[in-house]
């Protein structure tokens, strides 16, 4: 029984080992994410962080700076959600889809 124990206590510090690499890794990745029909690209950091924002000139419109204000939005909060959606794709693949409890690793 203790032997199995020792056992499952290195595959998670294994895990946990792999878990750190692959954060670091993810933190340096960034994702792209467009609104208005790309009026609005914004790209994110696996930091969470906006690292770029263009937006077309054609989309500025002094009498209606709420659309360009709800194009920026719209942009980041997508590209937010695409670095959640890469993270959990990458913890799946170290995990191999266990349901792990959250701060387990």
């Amino acid at each position: 029984m203790y032997g199995n124990m020792g056992n499952m206590m290195r595959q998670i510090q294994k895990m946990q080992k792999e878990m750190a690499k692959m954060q670091e890794e993810l933190q340096q990745r960034t994702v792209e994410a467009t609104s208005g029909g790309g009026a609005v690209r914004v790209e994110v950091s696996g930091r969470k962080e906006l690292v770029a924002l263009e937006i077309d000139p054609g989309a500025v419109d002094p009498e209606d700076t709420e659309m360009l204000q709800d194009m920026i939005i719209a942009a980041v909060n997508e590209a937010l959600r695409k670095v959640d959606e890469m993270t959990m794709t990458e913890m799946k693949k170290l995990t191999g889809g266990l349901n792990l409890p959250p701060g387990l690793l």
